[in-house]
């Protein structure tokens, strides 16, 4: 073969090869600029619900505690008394720092500081009881010497230290006016809180399996102990849950709460209540009378239930269709949306929310960033950002399906090094073709080598020995 032949052939091929790989790069992923502004569209008019009062002086906020979004709110940050609505912080603090099998044993202090005239449930000095039938005793009956006891055990024996715990985690809720003195909520001058916060409190502990089972028990049974020989009965104290005082304030959506009362707080409640998908939190302060207490509670919880509705970002969030990525540039088609909801007024469409992106602080090595959603100035929830698991095994011209995050737009990623790999590969395959062609053409064109004949050739002289015949001769 000549080598002008070998050099067309050879232009040739990298020439289709360029031309393949261009293509390639010509359908990037559509989804990346898209003029699509479904998720960032704001309505003409936003509309937050706030059309319903609470009595004279009373405070509350109400949390959609799926997402934390604070769906109601007057004077949510107004320091009040809380009385024994304190127990749902001991009882957070509680299971976070012990098993619900662990022995607790009943003090002097215990027992004669926290009975009299404040709820209690008759223990005696030196009485055990298991923490998990402690905290029966505290949430249900608001027994104060269980959550004394319950704190003196959890620090350790040190029960100042069990308050400084409790202290430590309403930082950590980001709780903005709050400061406790006791694990009861017995009056203190400086035992405080506000609703806000104990909304935050109060989510925080229902997040706890043991919590939420505690406060949504009707009656428990404490067995006989090493002082009592009789079991001893217990029923909840929350009226919209349990009828064991009345059946007036019984409310069909209630699922759990704590209340709370001293002359100087008042009445306290916080309400779980969950209806069509929306689990919220209740909680209102430094109210006159329980008919108020109730009557506002279910008021604020019909509001929210008929005026909100909850939207599940799995479901409903195409990240293929954002424009604005923010810090993690054109690579959304490697995420998926992790759980998350938001929840929005009636009136509203997910397509009417803000979004903005944010990333990850590295923490968490499959969070990629965040995704959090604003409507009406109130921050309405979002989701992180995850990275899809099986993205590196793919086929690098493979397309991520919209369950893994992946847009619904078909596109074409192309991986360069692939590319140049088979570029590589094409080569070395050709040039050995080339090689091995040239190397038969030019032996088939031999002719096989021959004796030259000519005259001056001869055959090989063989010596024949030949006998000479003797003749005799007569004599």
């Amino acid at each position: 073969m000549k080598k002008q032949n070998i050099k067309k052939l050879l232009t040739g091929v990298l020439g289709t090869v360029l031309m393949v790989s261009t293509l390639l790069g010509a359908y990037p992923d559509e989804s990346i600029g898209q003029k699509n502004h479904s998720l960032d569209q704001v309505s003409a008019e936003e509309y937050w619900p706030d059309g319903v009062g609470i009595s004279a002086g009373a405070t509350a906020t109400v949390i959609d505690m799926n997402n934390g979004v604070v769906l109601y709110d007057n004077n949510g940050e107004e320091a009040h008394y809380p009385a024994s609505i304190t127990k749902l912080m001991t009882a957070l603090v509680a299971v976070e720092n012990s098993t619900m099998d662990e022995v607790v044993t009943f003090s002097e202090t215990a027992v004669y500081e926290n009975e009299g005239d404040t709820s209690h449930i008759a223990r005696d000095v030196g009485e055990q009881m298991t923490m998990e039938q402690c905290l029966y005793g505290m949430l249900l009956e608001s027994a104060n010497e269980c959550a004394y006891a319950i704190a003196e055990h959890v620090g350790g024996g040190d029960y100042n230290k069990f308050i400084e715990m409790m202290n430590q985690k309403a930082q950590e809720l980001g709780c903005v006016n709050t400061h406790f003195a006791n694990s009861n909520g017995l009056h203190d001058d400086n035992h405080y809180t506000c609703s806000y916060d104990m909304a935050l409190i109060s989510t925080a502990a229902y997040k706890e399996p043991e919590v939420a089972k505690i406060s949504s028990t009707r009656q428990y049974i404490i067995p006989p102990t090493n002082k009592h020989t009789d079991p001893t009965v217990l029923n909840n104290g929350h009226a919209m849950i349990s009828n064991h005082r009345t059946s007036k304030y019984l409310y069909e959506y209630a699922i759990g709460g704590k209340t709370g009362f001293t002359d100087q707080a008042l009445h306290t409640m916080v309400t779980y209540a969950q209806k069509d998908g929306l689990l919220l939190c209740c909680v209102v302060m430094n109210e006159a009378d329980k008919t108020g207490q109730y009557g506002d509670t279910q008021n604020l919880l019909n509001y929210c239930f008929d005026n909100f509705v909850e939207y599940d970002l799995q479901e409903n969030v195409d990240l293929g269709n954002q424009v604005d990525t923010g810090p993690l540039g054109q690579n959304l088609d490697l995420l998926k949306v992790g759980e998350g909801k938001i929840v929005l007024p009636k009136t509203a469409e997910l397509k009417d929310a803000t979004n903005a992106i944010s990333a990850s602080d590295g923490s968490d090595k499959s969070v990629a960033g965040k995704i959090t959603y604003t409507y009406a100035g109130h921050e309405v929830g979002g989701a992180n950002l995850l990275y899809t698991e099986n993205s590196i095994k793919k086929y690098p011209f493979h397309n991520v399906a919209p369950e893994d995050g992946g847009s619904k737009v078909k596109y074409y990623r192309v991986d360069f090094r692939l590319i140049i790999g088979l570029i590589l590969l094409i080569l070395v395959i050709l040039l050995a073709f080339v090689f091995i062609l040239h190397y038969v053409k030019k032996h088939k064109r031999r002719k096989p080598t021959k004796l030259p004949r000519n005259r001056h050739h001869e055959r090989p002289k063989y010596t024949v020995i030949r006998r000479k015949k003797h003749r005799h001769r007569r004599r």
